[in-house]
């Protein structure tokens, strides 16, 4: 592992925050041979573990400063900087929609030529070129990557004699087995709207193999129920059994929010979540000695076809035109190491993208490694979805009133609407 001394060095956050408005309102400069760079960087609650990084790289590579700008509302930001032809040396985003326009858009470096690129997991490349990239171009590496599946307590589960499901009908009879035993399956939390969107993600992951967004761009403002591809003829087993999973929530699961749910399973309350890795630093905030775990949803018939969601929380990239280039370029090769992205994964309880590095031994992490090491994955797809569209509520009020077929109607129709008033990004 090569970040010794990370622990000592946090006091750099200040400094660098002091300097983030200077360096947001113009370009990073250089002085007495030392080149610094501008670092905008989105995530908050990573800002202590990249200035523990930066502190390491600046003491290998005394001739570079490293800015860090963690900013709140980066999506809005970074569109703004773009604009202005003020882009960053070194971007970190997460791998969303949002994201996949500004590439296609052609504003990022093309790294496909770099060999930082050939250590990253293909499947994790993958994701991101499903979300846009500038057409013959790779515009960002994956760094992290987080995971989208059903966690459950594994004492629960060890004191039941339940296996892991592997497919619907066996997913089916653990909940049904939980129930028999006195024990509620799940932990509904539909205050806080977008946990429905998890459960959607993944099953509709399913359905929406291959082509599907594709097909569905190109038939625009015609989507419906006699297109090639919809909403309405596709995913309708997907929400199906959604609303069945959905029927095993306790009592009064609509008015419960995000926070208590994560309490109430750290508490042993009830044997799973429809939820992701995200909720895992959460619940051992409440109980650090839960045993929990995490699977795939099992939507299928077959164990081989299982998926598992995931998407690139944190993507790394840099501004087409940067005139620090090579510093640019030797710092992301140094954020890329193995013991580098190693330590930084494991503190943010996420999968690292570098082939061979090392995932923490956290139960949650393992129980999804060989989904990772097989490229068993695939992104989420609500990223596909354009963020105009009010999702979680739509999906929410399914989960209210089960009826599929008017959710699906409305997830058409508000497609059909956003592709008429849209000019297609080509990334040529």
């Amino acid at each position: 592992m090569r970040l010794t001394h990370r622990r000592t060095t946090r006091a750099i956050g200040v400094l660098a925050l002091a300097s983030a408005a200077i360096v947001l309102g113009g370009c990073a400069s250089g002085s007495g041979g030392v080149t610094t760079l501008n670092f905008f960087q989105f995530k908050g609650e990573a800002l202590d573990d990249f200035n523990e990084i930066i502190a390491d790289f600046e003491a290998e590579n005394p001739d570079i400063r490293v800015v860090q700008n963690q900013v709140a509302d980066a999506d809005t930001i970074i569109r703004t900087l773009l604009v202005k032809d003020k882009a960053p040396d070194v971007i970190t985003l997460n791998a969303n929609g949002g994201f996949g326009k500004l590439a296609q858009a052609g504003v990022f470096y093309d790294f496909s030529d770099e060999p930082v690129l050939q250590t990253i997991n293909p499947a994790v490349q993958e994701i991101l070129a499903a979300l846009g990239n500038k057409t013959g171009e790779v515009n960002g590496l994956g760094y992290v990557n987080n995971a989208n599946g059903v966690i459950y307590n594994q004492d629960i589960f060890d004191e039941q004699g339940l296996e892991v499901p592997e497919t619907w009908d066996e997913f089916i009879a653990v909940c049904d087995a939980l129930q028999d035993a006195g024990i509620t399956p799940f932990y509904g939390t539909l205050a806080d709207s977008w946990t429905g969107l998890p459960s959607f993600n993944a099953l509709g992951a399913y359905p929406s193999q291959g082509d599907f967004w594709d097909e569905m761009r190109a038939e625009g403002e015609n989507v419906g129920p006699d297109s090639a591809v919809s909403f309405q003829k596709d995913f309708a087993t997907a929400m199906d059994q959604q609303y069945e999973l959905f029927s095993y929530m306790q009592d009064g699961y609509r008015g419960k929010t995000y926070d208590e749910g994560n309490a109430a399973f750290a508490n042993g309350e009830v044997a799973m979540l429809l939820q992701g890795i995200w909720a895992i630093n959460p619940v051992k905030a409440v109980n650090p000695d839960i045993k929990a775990a995490i699977f795939p949803y099992p939507a299928v018939d077959d164990p081989d076809d299982r998926l598992l969601v995931s998407g690139v929380d944190v993507v790394v990239t840099m501004g087409k035109n940067t005139p620090r280039k090579e510093e640019a370029l030797r710092f992301i090769d140094y954020l890329f190491e193995v013991g580098v992205i190693e330590e930084f994964a494991a503190s943010q309880n996420m999968v690292p993208s570098v082939e061979g590095a090392e995932i923490s031994d956290d139960p949650s992490l393992q129980s999804v490694k060989p989904f990772f090491d097989e490229g068993r994955i695939t992104g989420f797809i609500d990223h596909q979805i354009p963020p105009s569209i009010p999702l979680a509520s739509i999906d929410q009020q399914f989960l209210y009133s089960g009826d599929a077929e008017a959710a699906l109607a409305t997830l058409d129709s508000e497609w059909a609407k956003v592709a008429a008033r849209t000019i297609p990004v080509t990334g040529e």
